[in-house]
């Protein structure tokens, strides 16, 4: 396989959310040798250097949708930060999982007015990214959302009010600036081969001066039931025309592959790495949730075996050089 060089700057990132529920639930983790290892020493063995971390408003303690509180996430990060990592901190805005399929509010802003959910976005931002910093931890990132192709918060910021849901990606970019205005915000949508779609939401949010830092991409042949090679080329198109279009930097911030199907996802990941190689406005790539073996999450996308060790898809990362 051809290797990609890319600058120094590049993040090369996983998504490990679930890590601490795993090492809490016994899973041993063992480098590609059978070795048992502290997870992110295996990372870097990859040479990954860019952690990502969600973070969720009230969540429950169940292992696979629960935790990752601010609490929590901070005590992540520290731990990623100690071993030399970069941090992107993933505002969900949600007590749970967000996504395309729901944008649920936080019980606690239920019965919020849209201007006491605007503040309340801001407060809780600020105080979540000022909990790192207080305590050493500066994230490179942070995104306003995750995957908030229907909008966020909804039905307040919902895409029906284009407005609105600019106020809010606006107060979170706000609220992450006051407390350190070095950390690039990002607002976050799946689908990255729908170009159009991409343009067109972009093209609303910048035509209401929405502020925001960078564009995060999600990249899923599985969820779209397609193989790779019938959308990568859209892919390509989304990287080019987002960027000449509103100039602002792009990353993967979330792509994988079937854990069963090792050869296959990693040929996937290796033409995906070489489409975000050819995008100059491409500043990462992170696979979402690697170290997430299904024996423990039921997620079928991770890179992991049950028996501790990464599958071969994780080789991807091998190809990169800076």
């Amino acid at each position: 396989m051809k290797t990609f060089t890319f600058s120094k700057n590049f993040a090369s990132g996983v998504d490990i959310g679930w890590l601490p529920q795993m090492e809490a639930a016994g899973f041993v983790f063992k480098n590609k040798n059978g070795v048992a290892m502290d997870l992110l020493d295996i990372l870097k063995e990859y040479g990954i250097d860019s952690i990502r971390l969600r973070t969720w408003v009230n969540p429950s303690d169940n292992p696979r949708s629960g935790h990752c509180s601010a609490e929590e996430t901070l005590a992540m990060a520290l731990r990623a930060k100690n071993k030399g990592f970069r941090v992107m901190l993933n505002f969900h805005y949600s007590d749970s999982w967000a996504d395309p399929g729901k944008q649920v509010k936080p019980a606690a802003w239920e019965n919020l007015n849209f201007d006491e959910l605007v503040q309340t976005l801001y407060d809780y931002t600020y105080q979540t990214v000022k909990l790192l910093v207080d305590n050493g931890v500066t994230p490179e990132w942070a995104q306003i959302g995750n995957e908030t192709n229907p909008g966020m918060l909804l039905s307040d910021g919902s895409t029906q009010n284009f407005e609105q849901l600019a106020m809010l990606y606006s107060a979170g970019h706000d609220a992450v600036k006051a407390v350190s205005p070095e950390i690039k915000t990002m607002v976050h949508l799946a689908e990255g081969q729908k170009t159009k779609f991409q343009l067109d939401y972009f093209g609303k949010l910048v035509a209401l001066n929405c502020r925001f830092d960078m564009i995060g991409l999600s990249y899923y042949p599985y969820w779209i039931k397609s193989h790779y090679t019938e959308t990568i080329g859209n892919l390509k198109d989304t990287f080019k025309l987002l960027y000449e279009q509103f100039g602002k930097p792009i990353m993967l911030v979330e792509v994988g592959g079937v854990d069963e199907e090792e050869d296959e996802s990693l040929e996937m990941l290796s033409a995906v790495a070489e489409a975000v190689h050819d995008a100059p406005s491409c500043e990462g790539y992170f696979y979402w949730e690697p170290a997430g073996a299904k024996v423990f999450s039921g997620y079928s996308l991770s890179a992991w075996n049950a028996d501790g060790t990464p599958t071969k898809a994780m080789d991807v990362y091998l190809l990169f050089k800076k």
